[in-house]
């Protein structure tokens, strides 16, 4: 019966420690094991990550470059236009319809519409803005933050030429 007082290890889990400073015979006595001198032989004697013996390391004597634009950020999921032949023809279509199709996952998701692909529905899309190539929005950064749907000016054309409508606000 297993008690407190009779439990063993599995054999093979527990191994014996080095015993160092046991003699010449040994193999680890006089210095045991660390070699001679030095700061590597003392007791908690050992260097950091990156140490260069005093040495200006080489993470200080690199210059920086580059910046981070991560704060800024703004990743849009791609959409095509045929992706929307999931809705019938006169629907409207915003980011809650494309989110309750499963096109659009996630609760903070920005949505652009390309023109890859045909249509052939007459859609009616409401969108924050139209993308016009080479054209920056004039709106502030936090307006353009807000912005959650955006279709690129082909796409638009293509809505137009199938009947559909673009609404922007």
């Amino acid at each position: 019966m297993n008690e407190l007082s009779n439990l063993t290890p599995s054999p093979g889990s527990v191994k014996k420690g080095k015993r160092v400073g046991r003699g010449i015979g040994s193999g680890l006595g006089k210095t045991c094991g660390r070699g001679s001198k030095g700061q590597k032989a003392r007791s908690g004697g050992s260097t950091r990550v990156g140490f260069e013996g005093g040495q200006t390391p080489l993470q200080r004597r690199l210059p920086k470059f580059g910046f981070s634009n991560y704060v800024s950020k703004q990743n849009y999921l791609a959409i095509n236009v045929d992706d929307l032949a999931v809705f019938p023809a006169g629907s409207v279509v915003d980011l809650e319809a494309l989110k309750a199709a499963g096109i659009a996952k996630g609760h903070d998701v920005r949505v652009k519409l390309l023109a890859e692909g045909d249509l052939s529905n007459k859609l009616t899309i409401r969108a924050s803005r139209v993308a016009v190539v080479g054209e920056r929005p004039s709106r502030a950064k936090s307006e353009r933050r807000a912005e959650h749907f955006v279709v690129s000016a082909a796409a638009a054309a293509k809505i137009q030429a199938a009947g559909g409508a673009v609404e922007v606000g």
